[in-house]
């Protein structure tokens, strides 16, 4: 069986704008849920192929019902290290997948939002790319060294969050208020709310890590940004 070239993780958050999941989701993508995210699979009419986690959303009748329909049940103690989305994680990067896209990350709890925000800086998911996508907003990680393309639409906004410490010599092509070289401090709010001139832009970062947060326009959320 081939490698798969790309994960879709679905967490047990909130989910947004469904209808643009499913335009998202591509054809040959390893489907996996993350506990309770098994329900929204299932409200999307899709079967993960992976379910993993502790199960204390899911009670013993619908992860049967999963397994039934041919996923892979991974089951960890309610005792454990990770949280089931960072095992969904670590799976994904098990299997040498590279890119890896989450929904149904963000919810009510502040606590395992901003965990799960930061869950692409985890030093134990060095090389892939991931993706963590709201509705019309998406956020990505870039660390020290790399450059970054992100696309969208003219007016698009994209913000740079640096965290763990300062960002520096941050170099960006394509938006509206351009650095070069510069340093964004962490715990502060220089790097927000810039705009994108034209579809695409670039980020380069020499030293850090920067949270990049794209925001696509109103006018595309009924395209499934």
């Amino acid at each position: 069986m081939p490698k798969p070239k790309r994960a879709v993780i679905f967490a047990n958050g909130e989910l947004s704008h469904p209808e643009a999941v499913l335009r998202l989701v591509k054809p040959g993508d390893l489907l996996i849920a993350a506990d309770g995210g098994a329900r929204l699979c299932h409200q999307l009419g899709l079967i993960p192929a992976i379910l993993i986690g502790d199960f204390d959303s899911l009670d013993e009748d619908e992860v049967t019902s999963f397994a039934e329909s041919g996923a892979q049940v991974i089951r960890h103690p309610e005792r454990k290290d990770f949280t089931d989305l960072e095992l969904a994680l670590r799976y994904a990067q098990s299997l040498s997948v590279r890119e890896v896209v989450v929904f149904a990350a963000l919810g009510a709890r502040w606590d395992q939002t901003l965990a799960n925000l930061l869950l692409p800086a985890a030093a134990g998911l060095v090389g892939m790319r991931i993706r963590l996508v709201d509705g019309p907003q998406e956020v990505m990680l870039l660390r020290r060294g790399e450059a970054l393309s992100i696309q969208g639409q003219t007016g698009d906004t994209v913000s740079l969050i640096p965290i763990g410490g300062d960002a520096s010599e941050v170099t960006t092509h394509g938006l509206e208020y351009p650095l070069l070289s510069e340093t964004l401090y962490f715990g502060a709010t220089r790097g927000l709310s810039n705009v994108l001139l034209d579809n695409r832009a670039t980020i380069h970062l020499k030293e850090g890590l920067l949270l990049i947060v794209l925001i696509h326009a109103e006018r595309r959320t009924t395209e499934g940004s």
